[in-house]
């Protein structure tokens, strides 16, 4: 239940409970009724003056509802005239706030569309003012932006007659543009091939053509596309001129850099020129390519390249000589120089030949001798391979008559990892042999010539280094059986007479027990000596050794002494 607040709470404060609460406090006091009486009529007149005025507030604000009211319909009843549009606002019932609040929101709404109304039209009228200032050429018009709109006539038709207008000025105004921006941007690529200043020539047309700022707009007057049309005319002849000017002396320089063989970092200084030499006058756009700058310098270095081209000319020759003979070299083909010097010599001295004529025969020449050189290549690529053999044949046969080579020297690991590959090398000479030998016929028979290494036919070499080898093997043989000889004939004399006694050592030296024994253990044991005379690692070396009976041998020694003895 809630509880009740008690007597002169606020939320209980009534006019009977203050009149209740006064009084209790005039009986405190002690007045009078008279007095009582006084202030009880002066109250009443208190809250008759209050009613009074606030009835007068009300009356006058009816009377503004009232007018509100009025005014508001004349609003909408002049709006609704001046869209053009039927008027079905009907008068709302009610009291005055509820038909105020009713055509409030109609009266808002009209008003904002008379807004936007006037606002299109305004805008509307400012484009088709300035659009026919453009196309008469008369310059921006004054206030075009504050043309008077009639608010009598906002009608949709007079809005769809004005945008009808603006539509044709619009396109009008759009093909004379496109026009001018063609006419610009062709002006502009031509000035950047040409390297012409483009805004001052463009202003020489109009000064809006070469204005950026918003401000203004591009002229598009009947005047300004007529000039357009003449400057694009005019930069398109002097671009082709120019171009055919540079195509010209582009193939005049590189005549003179075949002739002279200009290196490449010289020629390609005027790259950008020679690159015109097949370039279209419709596609070529590169910045500067066409400048007068650039015709000047190309001038300058041909008048500068005729003048050493008559002193260069012998040197190119003798080049091309020089050429033709490395190639030969590389391949050791066999070439008469000072026979084909003499020559040259002798026809650039009486200036009965054409030097031209001449540098192209080399050139063919040089063709030539690189396709024979590209046909050796295989066979000279194995008598590399064969040399490489044949030099660890040779270190091999040196290394096995070191008695020191199983010593713990500096470098003795590296020594027997390369004998192992030579040993296995070794082993594939004669397929080499037979590998090359077949090449060399082969090529031979496809030629109808002998394949000649420096002046000497190759398979002659390999006939020789195949006798060589021959030799040496057959000497090694006979040194091998004479030592194994040697041997044999020391185990027998062991055998018979018994092993010579150990000689004893200072003293002061280290012994080993078997070096104390008398008798050979092998004596004790009834067995021959021979076999356990011979050290394990001789048994092995021998053991591992191949004897090879080469056929189709060749010799390549660096120095080409066997060539040179044939």
């Amino acid at each position: 239940m809630t509880a009740v607040p008690p007597p002169g709470s606020p939320s209980r404060t009534t006019c009977a409970s203050l009149l209740h609460e006064l009084q209790i406090i005039w009986d405190e006091i002690g007045e009078g009724d008279s007095e009582r009486d006084t202030m009880l009529l002066q109250l009443e007149q208190e809250c008759l003056d209050i009613y009074r005025k606030k009835v007068e507030m009300t009356r006058k604000y009816r009377a503004d509802l009232h007018k509100s009211l009025a005014d508001g319909q004349a609003q909408i009843a002049a709006i609704v005239s001046a869209l053009g549009e039927a008027n079905s606002f009907s008068r709302a019932r009610g009291t005055l706030k509820d038909q105020i609040s009713a055509i409030k929101p109609v009266l808002d709404e009209l008003s904002l569309k008379k807004q936007e109304r006037v606002k299109e039209l305004s805008v509307i009228q400012s484009q088709i003012a300035r659009i026919s200032s453009e196309i008469a050429g008369n310059g921006q018009p004054k206030n075009a932006s504050d043309a008077g709109v009639d608010e009598s006539d906002l009608t949709v038709k007079r809005l769809g007659e004005l945008k009808s207008h603006l539509d044709e000025l619009h396109k009008e105004k759009a093909l004379r543009l496109q026009i001018v921006n063609t006419h610009v941007n062709t002006i502009h690529e031509l000035s950047v091939v040409m390297s012409i200043d483009f805004y001052t020539t463009l202003n020489e047309v109009h000064p809006s053509l070469s204005d950026h700022s918003t401000a203004h707009s591009k002229s598009i007057s009947n005047d300004t596309l007529a000039r357009l049309t003449a400057l694009t005319n005019s930069l398109k002849q002097e671009k082709q001129k120019r171009l055919q000017k540079l195509q010209d002396l582009g193939s005049k320089l590189i005549e003179v850099w075949n002739l002279m063989e200009t290196p490449t970092e010289d020629r390609d200084k005027f790259d950008h020129v020679t690159r015109l030499i097949s370039s279209s006058v419709d596609v070529l756009s590169r910045h500067g390519c066409l400048s007068l700058d650039v015709i000047e310098q190309t001038e300058a270095e041909v008048e500068r390249l005729n003048v050493l081209k008559a002193s260069k000319m012998k040197e190119l020759v003798f080049k091309r000589q020089n050429e033709l003979e490395e190639i030969y070299r590389g391949v050791h083909m066999d070439v008469d120089s000072d026979g084909a010097r003499q020559i040259l010599s002798s026809l650039i001295d009486s200036g009965d030949v054409n030097l031209s004529n001449l540098l192209s025969s080399m050139d063919d020449q040089i063709v030539k001798a690189k396709e024979q050189a590209l046909s050796r290549k295989d066979i000279l690529d194995k008598v590399e391979k064969c040399k490489f053999a044949f030099e660890e044949d040779k270190w091999l046969d040196e290394y096995e008559k070191d008695e020191n080579r199983y010593s713990a020297g500096r470098g003795a690991h590296k020594n027997l990892k390369r004998a192992e590959k030579a040993r296995i090398l070794v082993g594939k000479i004669p397929s080499i042999i037979e590998s090359l030998t077949t090449k060399v016929k082969a090529w031979e028979s496809e030629k109808g010539v002998p394949f000649l290494f420096d002046k000497v036919p190759l398979l002659h070499i390999v006939e020789e280094y195949i006798a060589q080898r021959q030799e040496r093997e057959e000497e090694k043989r006979k040194s091998r059986d004479q030592k194994r000889l040697q041997e044999q004939h020391a185990t027998e004399q062991e055998a018979i007479f018994g092993s010579r006694p150990s000689i004893k050592k200072p003293l002061g030296q280290s012994t080993n027990a078997n070096s104390m024994v008398g008798t050979p253990i092998s004596r004790r044991a009834g067995t021959p000596l021979g076999r356990h005379g011979v050290s394990a690692a001789k048994e092995r070396r021998e053991s591992g050794r191949v004897n090879i009976t080469p056929v189709n041998y060749v010799a390549l020694p660096k120095d080409d002494s066997v060539a040179r003895r044939n």
